[in-house]
């Protein structure tokens, strides 16, 4: 059995010790590896060359530029927009999205859902879409944030008191503080923040992030994406081998 990851840089990535201990403690037979792909244009001749894979993961910044390459896309990856798993049957390919199911788990744990359900989200990637697919399914309101301004997103010069103080969740989708560049920080005004606040940080690697530590030193309850990557790598595993 064959299975992979894709992306653009994977020094970051855990999936291929996860995975590879998993086929071993189950004893079977097969392995994981990691693929850098220097475009999604690549994609498709590279997948010619791998013809016996069962199954794959999507990671930066492939997430959405993935879908027109596929034969099928599950409906809630379609709704969200974003794919990060991808099975092959019969020669054909379909993409799911693990991450929303990784993240749920993640926010039913950390965040006390009888606080206020108001969030900002920092990034608008693949991950920013899975994770404005939850909640939105837990009818928060969501106030999204890119490095540049959109129709539905506002800059991180925008984020001033009044949007801080009516937000008791910060989610960063955004590799910023990721390894190796582990002394890169977001934009924010930290002394706005307190304990009325918490932070979901999808960076695993390393365990704090620079602005996580950064946060916490204001009373921000933080934790980092660790726990959304285990339950979105087990699901991914379940939808391969169902």
């Amino acid at each position: 059995m064959h299975f992979g990851l894709i992306g653009k840089t994977l020094t970051h990535s855990f999936s291929k010790e996860y995975f590879t201990q998993k086929l071993n403690t189950l004893g079977i037979s097969g392995h994981y590896d990691l693929f850098e792909l220097s475009s999604i244009e690549a994609f498709p001749a590279w997948l010619q060359q791998h013809p016996l894979l069962k199954g794959l993961n999507v990671t930066i910044p492939y997430k959405t530029a993935i879908i027109p390459y596929l034969d099928e896309v599950d409906e809630i990856a379609k709704t969200i927009g974003a794919v990060n798993t991808i099975t092959f049957n019969n020669g054909k390919t379909k993409g799911y999205n693990t991450d929303c199911f990784g993240f749920e788990q993640t926010l039913l744990q950390h965040y006390p859902l009888k606080k206020q359900r108001t969030a900002i989200i920092l990034g608008t990637g693949g991950s920013a879409k899975a994770v404005e697919y939850v909640l939105q399914k837990y009818d928060f309101e969501i106030t999204k944030v890119s490095r540049i301004a959109t129709a539905t997103s506002i800059t991180y010069h925008d984020i001033n008191e009044a949007i801080i103080a009516t937000n008791a969740l910060l989610v960063n989708c955004t590799p910023v503080g990721m390894y190796p560049n582990t002394d890169v920080i977001l934009p924010l005004p930290f002394h706005l923040f307190s304990e009325q606040h918490y932070f979901i940080d999808l960076v695993y690697n390393p365990v704090k992030t620079a602005t996580a530590l950064k946060l916490e030193t204001v009373g921000v309850h933080s934790i980092n994406g660790l726990k959304m990557l285990y339950a979105q790598a087990e699901k991914s595993w379940e939808i391969w081998n169902s």
